[in-house]
């Protein structure tokens, strides 16, 4: 299996703290993941990053308390006035160092988010989230392995210009549909060949890169690793990215439907679970396409949940433009062998590469808790013995079977009200995800569109 060591971690050596300056770097990035999945933090010199290792980076828990444009209207027990806007501290993961190479001399670490005084995770933290429930998995004997196919769109004009325009009048960086196409890939290579090399500089390998079917619409997918390691290189894989459109006159949007005309952006996420001992349990050569019951009744459990954690799969205003379509993006409880159709797509073949993928998300996602949904939903599955029922085979799209939650407001509310999601993540962590979407949710009520100006101005 590409994408990691055979001990499990990630396939790039992590730079040594002692010998940044003399490897060429004079600047370091210690960074953490907001609840939107956007990296946060500060810069400094090798020499000052040295010095912080073991107590971290003492930062505001705004981060973790202010809504998606750093709006400070939204209430979480968390944090805010009623604390004292205390701070917490950034602890860099030493394993996640690594070139930045998009930028100049630029070294960057991820970081887990501590409690300022007594050093405990914390719980809110999406990559505290993921690897509770990594750790539970490997305490039981397996470590689970994860992949996400990122589309996004790419418009010309700097995000600056597109700002001032009000993403109005958006030029397409192809104009006609050309899913696969080589030609139209060409034009872009330059740019393309400097994202891929930028990733592969910085330890994220590039599985592929495509035209998309969308005008302007392209995807990226990176070579499968331990689940916590495909977070993290999702999260840089993206701010790379974003920095490089900039760079070149360009801005990428990885809104999941930045156009009501055209595909949406999904971010189909693959995974599998390996044994500590090497064992490979998703696949069993003596069962139908060597599907084991254990890797069906983890689907049956992504597929039981993902109603409840679809705040997770689905988490801005603009997901349900996807979800409510038939733009790849799964319909229902279903699931099939090798069916773009489906919800969750099981793909068999080598042992170790026997998966299912999960075509709910969409291109808005944060990793760590897509991630961990999914993870969390397995997990359960198993334990169950759960039946993911009979595959469908053909078009599931012509099946009728029971809605997701078809809005924010709708999910905000369900995973409120999950006993699995409080006993999987914590009754706090819900609590919390729930007040940052239904601030949102107000938000938006509370915003006249164009499209009820265009539909009502006049005809009213």
């Amino acid at each position: 299996m590409t994408g990691q060591q055979a001990n499990g971690q990630p396939a790039f050596e992590p730079l040594d703290p002692a010998g940044l300056e003399k490897a060429g770097f004079d600047t370091v990035i210690v960074s953490g993941v907001d609840m939107q999945g956007r990296l946060f933090g500060k810069r400094m010199s090798p020499r000052r990053f040295r010095a912080l290792l073991a107590e971290g980076l003492h930062i505001c828990t705004c981060v973790y308390s202010w809504d998606i444009e750093q709006g400070l209207g939204l209430e979480v027990e968390f944090a805010g006035a009623h604390t004292g806007w205390q701070d917490f501290r950034l602890v860099p993961d030493l394993t996640t160092l690594r070139p930045a190479a998009w930028l100049d001399a630029t070294a960057i670490c991820l970081a887990d988010s501590v409690d300022e005084d007594t050093g405990e995770p914390l719980a809110v933290a999406p990559r505290t989230i993921l690897r509770r429930q990594a750790d539970s998995f490997e305490a039981a004997g397996h470590r689970p392995y994860a992949a996400t196919e990122l589309e996004f769109y790419l418009y010309h004009g700097t995000p600056a210009e597109l700002r001032k325009r009000r993403y109005q009048d958006l030029e397409p960086t192809t104009l006609a549909h050309a899913d696969y196409n080589i030609g139209e890939g060409n034009q872009m290579e330059p740019f393309f060949r400097q994202v891929r090399r930028a990733l592969e500089a910085s330890g994220i390998p590039v599985e592929v890169s495509q035209v998309e079917y969308g005008l302007g619409q392209w995807e990226i997918n990176l070579e499968y690793g331990p689940a916590m390691a495909a977070a993290d290189q999702h999260v840089l894989f993206k701010q790379a990215v974003k920095d490089l459109a900039a760079a070149n006159g360009m801005t990428a949007t990885f809104m999941p439907r930045p156009v009501g005309d055209d595909l949406g952006s999904s971010c189909h996420i693959h995974a599998s679970l390996r044994g500590l001992d090497g064992g490979t349990p998703f696949f069993d050569p003596g069962r139908d396409r060597g599907m084991s019951a254990v890797l069906g009744s983890a689907v049956a459990g992504v597929l039981e949940h993902a109603a409840d954690l679809m705040l997770w799969y689905a988490p801005t205003i603009n997901s349900a433009r996807r979800i409510g379509s038939q733009d790849f993006a799964g319909n229902g409880l279903t699931w099939g062998f090798d069916n773009r159709t489906t919800t969750c797509r099981v793909l068999t073949g080598q042992p170790s590469a026997t998966r299912l993928e999960f075509r709910l998300p969409g291109a808005d996602v944060n990793p760590y808790l897509a991630i961990a949904g999914m993870l969390g939903s397995m997990r359960r599955g198993i334990a169950d013995g759960a039946d993911p029922g009979k595959p469908s085979a053909g078009d599931a799209y012509g099946e009728i079977h029971e809605e997701f939650p078809q809005n924010l407001a709708e999910a905000a509310e369900q995973f409120l009200n999950s006993e699995f999601a409080a006993a999987t993540f914590g009754a706090d962590v819900v609590r919390h995800y729930h007040a940052v979407a239904r601030h949102e949710w107000r938000q938006f009520m509370r915003s006249v569109t164009d499209w009820e100006l265009v539909r009502y101005f006049e005809a009213i």
